[in-house]
């Protein structure tokens, strides 16, 4: 898969330190991947959940944070809509919140 975009992984590492390598090593299993359906992802990542309009919460690093990805399926295309604390993520909508 391609992800869009890294960039916002390692920005979130820099304030996060000790997320850095889950969320690294979630970057490189899912630029690996050829995820065709939700199915797929949910067979690698059992704690995944599934939101509207093809959005997937991650749980990173046990559960101490959380990552919001839109999957394009049919483009292989994952874009990163949301990466942040379980509390940060407490506040938002996982179905509507995008990067700002």
């Amino acid at each position: 898969m391609r992800v869009i975009s890294k960039k916002v992984l390692l920005a979130f590492c820099e304030k996060h330190p000790v997320a850095r390598q889950s969320l690294l090593a979630w970057h490189e299993e899912a630029a690996k991947a050829a995820w065709m359906t939700p199915q797929d992802i949910k067979a690698r990542y059992s704690s995944a959940s599934f939101v509207g309009r093809n959005r997937v919460v991650f749980n990173i690093k046990g559960n101490d944070y959380r990552l919001i990805v839109a999957v394009a399926y049919r483009v292989g295309v994952v874009y990163i809509k949301f990466v942040g604390t379980h509390g940060e993520y407490d506040k938002i909508d996982a179905e509507t919140v995008e990067l700002e």
